[in-house]
């Protein structure tokens, strides 16, 4: 219980990374938090930085996720479980959306997810994060909504790890995953409903 708890911390602190703050203070010296949606991530920092600045922001923020998992898979004593590495995702992807260096407001969490899941269950979950990666791109360019793409890809992650019969924890914290980043896109999915979203 210990070693969970340990790791999840660090997890948790990594994931807190607030890349697109840094990046917007950095380089633009605004807070992005003033621009737009007013949240951290990738879409966002397009709006204010350009599409090279988001691409950046959004492979940071995946590799925020894919570290934790790499630390807790590579340094547990007496070594990792599934549920250990689902706990440390888990905090991984808490600590982006919820920050403590910004208050707890943070981003929705995709990106940092994308990163958890490559690295949940390597090889297959290689395939699972690909698979769900060609789903968002093709939601994205058939409607032109970055934020329908993200719930519909994320949604997708727990029936891909049911299909391969991986381990319940990967089951369970891709859908949990999905849930806390459909709960960050409410502003989004009340836009869509509304047929105000903003497209790319």
């Amino acid at each position: 219980m210990r070693s969970a708890i340990l790791w999840m911390i660090v997890s948790y602190f990594l994931g807190s990374i607030p890349t697109g703050y840094i990046a917007a203070r950095l380089v633009k010296g605004v807070d992005i938090r003033t621009v737009g949606s007013g949240n951290i991530g990738a879409t966002n920092v397009k709006r204010a930085m350009g599409q090279n600045w988001a691409i950046l922001v959004s492979i940071v923020d995946m590799l925020k996720g894919a570290l934790a998992l790499l630390i807790t898979a590579t340094s547990a004593v007496p070594g990792p479980t599934p549920w250990l590495l689902s706990l440390a995702g888990f905090a991984a992807v808490m600590g982006h959306n919820y920050p403590i260096w910004l208050k707890f407001n943070g981003g929705k969490g995709v990106a940092t997810t994308y990163g958890v899941v490559f690295f949940l269950k390597p090889y297959e979950s290689f395939a699972i994060a690909l698979l769900s990666g060609a789903i968002w791109y093709a939601v994205m360019k058939g409607t032109r909504y970055v934020s329908l793409a993200s719930i519909i890809s994320l949604l997708v992650l727990p029936l891909f790890f049911w299909m391969l019969e991986l381990p319940f924890p990967f089951i369970a914290v891709s859908f949990v995953l999905a849930v806390f980043s459909i709960y960050r896109h409410k502003s989004n999915i009340d836009r869509l409903a509304h047929g105000k979203e903003s497209q790319v």
